[in-house]
């Protein structure tokens, strides 16, 4: 069974219960001073704290999405590295696996859509990752057959993993939902993890001498993406769209780039990169590099760019709630003298950094960004 299935979490769950059960069943049996007693006693303890942990780990591990496999747990990913072709003709979109939309009714892409497991090669920043894209049932119907769709990049937190925005946030079914319920325009979505150089945080910062994350995704993903499917290459086609880690890395891709994204949505935002054990040094001592890579420095410092910001947090429960507040303030009041940003808050009476608050956040966000694209 996978990490991340249903049927793990259960069994461990059920196992939990029946050992818990048995504790209280068996105590009285155990309660003498004998060595073999006291032993069953310690058995019996361990037995059920362990297995309450493992049911509460794999529960949080796949609400969260911090491990998507047991290799992955284990540190033994062994899956191969894709090969970066740096040649003008190179395909720099490989399919490696498709997938079912798991939406109501028929499972056909042209009812569901389709999703696709691909491998992404940059030869500019000489990075590859892997990605999922969402193909709405449109992309599939003879009428649609000459047109080209906006797309959306959907960055996870970090670690996260891109699993997690199938599974956990429900982007493509959310995006379907919308679509067909004509509340968003149909999207080509392209999921991600931020974490495209593991398993060093980048911060989708170009990293001096190091990744170059920031021209991975504004510059070679756009292009593979936009040769391999019918996909408008430029700005005002596409947007993008992320929680934490991924909401400062679409928020900042969108005010450094606008010529790469027009719109970005940042659910539970950062609004500078942070600088622990995970990241390093991210800016090779450069406190310029640093300073402009601030968002709300960049507000105060750099021209105002033409694109429109989506915020989010909770007034109870967020730690960013008063740095997302001095962010709308300070892009409103560029707005009012005539620059060009535009913003737009969705702020929630309660709500933690989690799943269950972005989960709220996402069918807004996506309605939200949909109107606000071209395909054109």
């Amino acid at each position: 069974m996978g990490l991340t299935s249903d049927n793990i979490v259960i069994t461990a769950v059920v196992a939990a219960v029946l050992l818990f059960a048995a504790t209280i069943w068996l105590w009285p049996r155990l309660a003498g001073r004998g060595v073999t007693a006291v032993l069953g006693r310690v058995g019996m303890l361990l037995g059920t704290q362990l297995t309450v942990f493992a049911a509460f780990g794999l529960f949080a591990n796949q609400s969260f999405g911090f491990y998507g496999s047991w290799a992955d747990l284990f540190g033994k990913e062994d899956e191969p590295g894709v090969v970066v072709n740096h040649d003008a003709s190179g395909n720099r979109v490989r399919v490696t696996e498709t997938r079912q939309v798991p939406v109501d009714g028929s499972s056909s892409p042209k009812v569901a859509g389709r999703i696709e497991k691909v491998n992404i090669q940059g030869p500019v920043s000489r990075i590859a990752s892997r990605a999922y894209v969402y193909l709405p049932p449109e992309y599939f119907q003879p009428r649609y057959a000459g047109r080209k769709f906006p797309a959306a990049l959907v960055l996870t937190g970090y670690p996260g993993t891109t699993e997690a925005l199938i599974k956990g946030l429900k982007y493509p079914q959310t995006a379907h939902r919308l679509a067909k319920d004509g509340r968003m325009q149909p999207t080509v979505l392209v999921m991600m993890r931020p974490t495209v150089a593991p398993p060093r945080d980048t911060e989708c910062v170009d990293v001096p001498d190091g990744p170059q994350t920031e021209t991975f995704f504004t510059k070679d993903l756009r292009k593979a993406v936009s040769e391999h499917y019918r996909v408008g290459r430029k700005a005002r086609n596409w947007g993008v769209i992320g929680n934490s880690t991924g909401g400062y890395c679409a928020l900042k891709m969108a005010m450094r780039h606008p010529g790469a994204f027009s719109v970005a949505a940042g659910l539970s935002p950062l609004y500078k990169a942070p600088i622990d054990a995970t990241t390093g040094d991210l800016f090779g001592g450069s406190a310029r590099l640093e300073r402009e890579n601030d968002l709300l420095w960049r507000l105060d410092h750099k021209p105002a760019p033409p694109v429109s910001l989506l915020v989010s947090s909770s007034e109870r429960g967020e730690k960013n709630y008063r740095e997302t507040m001095r962010f709308v303030n300070k892009a409103k009041a560029l707005n009012r003298n005539g620059e060009p940003i535009r913003i737009s808050s969705m702020i929630l009476d309660t709500g933690g950094h989690n799943f269950n608050t972005w989960r709220r956040e996402v069918p807004a966000a996506l309605e939200w960004m949909g109107g606000r694209l071209s395909a054109r």
